[in-house]
């Protein structure tokens, strides 16, 4: 039996997981903690085996002026939580962190890809890794995870937004590029597995395929019986909005995990290809 405990309420990679794993009851026990208003200090960590820190700051609007709280909650947080789990003799903390710390809109990241964050968000993030490892040891080990775009039922971000597109109207432009995503469920599975296998390091799970915005767009319209025209006109305009536009990139840009970084054991975790995944998720969210 695994004991877990989930620091960050309500966040959506959190309930998703607990949801998750409650098909194995007789091996996962999980529970979540506030963090807010500094409630997981009065939680005795000795009776776990896994922290699975999600709380963060994530979808807003950044500004100068909140540089103070991203580091605040991304970065001083998750480094006194995994603190108290190591002096508590907490086996194994878990660390959402995030594409962001590489600071590119388009490309292959690789293993070689610096990392070189423009966001309070990347920043605050890649500082909360550069810490955790240096509080790594044999008896407490650290695992950090960047997910490329998560997507699934409830999911908030691009694809939400994209998917209320795809829905409305009836043409969409052709382009062919190529996005790292991971469906939730294909996320959450590589969390248990790096539980059960106590992975330490640096994980990238990504679903098997990489996705084309057309395709997409093209899966979402079909799902809820819609007709969508794809055209090519607006393909010159396209790229150039890319070229100045990071809106744009986000969601006609190309930006990708090159796949050997996925795939130390295998797609094993991608239990949800990604044509289902799309049906799953909007037919949930009818």
């Amino acid at each position: 039996m695994k004991r877990i405990l989930i620091t960050g309420k309500d966040s959506y990679i959190g309930t998703s997981f607990e949801k998750w794993v409650s098909m194995w009851p007789e091996k996962y026990e999980v529970a979540t903690v506030d963090t807010i208003n500094n409630q997981w200090k009065a939680i005795d960590f000795s009776s776990f085996d896994v922290i699975l820190h999600v709380a963060a700051i994530v979808h807003k609007k950044e500004k100068k002026e909140l540089a103070d709280l991203y580091e605040k909650i991304n970065c001083n947080l998750p480094i006194e939580i995994s603190q108290k789990a190591k002096l508590e003799g907490v086996k194994q903390f878990i660390f959402m962190s995030t594409m962001s710390v590489y600071g590119i809109d388009t490309g292959v990241v690789d293993q070689n890809t610096l990392l070189n964050p423009k966001t309070l968000y990347g920043k605050s993030k890649l500082k909360a890794e550069n810490k955790l490892k240096k509080i790594e040891s044999n008896c407490f080990k650290i695992t950090i995870i960047r997910p490329p775009m998560v997507y699934g039922k409830y999911a908030k971000g691009n694809y939400r937004r994209l998917a209320k597109v795809a829905r409305k109207i009836p043409i969409f432009p052709d382009i062919q590029n190529e996005r790292s995503m991971i469906y939730i469920d294909n996320l959450c599975e590589a969390i248990r597995i790096a539980i059960e296998k106590e992975k330490t390091g640096i994980l990238f799970p990504q679903n098997k395929e990489y996705v084309q915005t057309t395709e997409l767009v093209k899966n979402i319209a079909v799902t809820h019986g819609k007709a969508v025209l794809f055209i090519k006109w607006f393909n010159p305009l396209i790229q150039v909005g890319i070229k100045k536009s990071s809106f744009m990139k986000k969601i006609f840009g190309s930006l990708v995990y090159e796949k050997s970084m996925s795939t130390k054991d295998g797609f094993n975790y991608c239990l949800v290809g990604f044509e289902e995944s799309i049906k799953i998720t909007e037919t949930q969210n009818k």
